[in-house]
């Protein structure tokens, strides 16, 4: 693999010319806000590409764009001296899904992978990527949890076996990503743009491959609480806006279903590790965010029928 040298004294029109010459480049876009530890845990794992020697490999290239919503000029200074071969880039503060964007701009590669800066990808990252790259436009890569998950109101989202193309992993042709004119930046909670990212893939000819050997893993997350929940409803309702037929998957029933399936899934842990903490907020998130969901479509389904009477 081509790797991009680590030496201090490598320049960036040096820099430009070997990205310039090689046949892949990866571009790896890892956006960041006031997580110093996770991303410096994150870089670590990424600078085994970034050796002294070998930086030549079958013609693969690799950069790293960090870029950052907080635009700390302590975050500069440390990725410039402890991790030069990484490139920061002050972010447009308007959220993650614009930071996303913003890197992606800024980058040279040929592929943009996304993953994130609490993410720790695992060995062979890229190098699995790079390994289907020549049979598809996206390669949507592994997802597994870090460590155990002490409470019941933990979350991580996991992609074992594919199909939800989290933004955390997963990797897309230059143009492709621009084709699909990048992440929806309008949803006032994070996340739905991944959910609206997919679903655009998914009308258009693009090929998408699971790459199960390219995996990052994730630490678990306490569940942000009711104020998230109601700007994802908000977030809900613009979705079904862009995507009218997704409506029946926000149904009083869909809903139901979800609620019940997440009880059952709750049981289950708990019988199997005897753990109880966090479950009566995780019960109590659960129920508010099916709820606010349902009344958040239900509004969206009252105003389509409104507009069809009016038209």
């Amino acid at each position: 693999m081509g790797l991009l040298t680590s030496s201090t004294e490598y320049s960036t029109n040096e820099h430009m010319s070997e990205l310039a010459a090689a046949k892949q480049v990866y571009s790896i876009i890892i956006p960041t806000f006031r997580r110093c530890q996770d991303l410096c845990n994150c870089l670590d794992l990424l600078a085994p590409y970034f050796a002294p020697t070998d930086h030549q490999y079958n013609g693969l290239c690799i950069e790293v764009v960090v870029s950052d919503d907080a635009r700390e000029n302590e975050l500069r200074v440390l990725l410039n001296q402890r991790y030069p071969w990484c490139r920061y880039v002050e972010g447009p503060a308007r959220g993650p899904a614009a930071n996303r964007n913003h890197g992606a701009r800024e980058s040279h590669g040929e592929w943009i992978v996304f993953t994130d800066d609490d993410c720790l990808p695992q060995p062979g990252w890229i190098e699995a990527f790079a390994t289907f790259a020549d049979q598809c436009d996206v390669m949507e890569g592994k997802t597994s949890p870090e460590g155990q998950r002490s409470r019941l109101d933990e979350e991580c989202p996991s992609n074992e076996n594919g199909g939800f193309l989290w933004s955390c992993n997963f990797a897309i042709r230059r143009e492709a990503f621009f084709f699909l004119n990048g992440f929806n930046e309008d949803f006032p909670a994070p996340a739905m743009e991944d959910v609206e990212f997919r679903k655009r893939l998914e009308k258009s000819d693009l090929r998408l491959k699971f790459v199960s050997t390219a995996q990052v893993n994730h630490p678990w997350r306490r569940r942000k609480g009711f104020s998230f929940l109601r700007a994802k409803s908000k977030s809900i309702a613009i979705y079904v806006r862009l995507h009218p037929e997704t409506i029946v998957d926000f149904s009083l029933r869909a809903q139901i279903v979800r609620l019940l399936v997440s009880l059952r899934l709750n049981i289950k842990y708990i019988k199997a590790n005897f753990i109880f903490r966090g479950i009566f907020r995780q019960i109590l998130l659960d129920i508010y965010s099916s709820v606010s969901a349902w009344h958040a479509v239900r509004r969206v389904r009252l105003n389509m029928v409104d507009e069809d009477c009016v038209i």
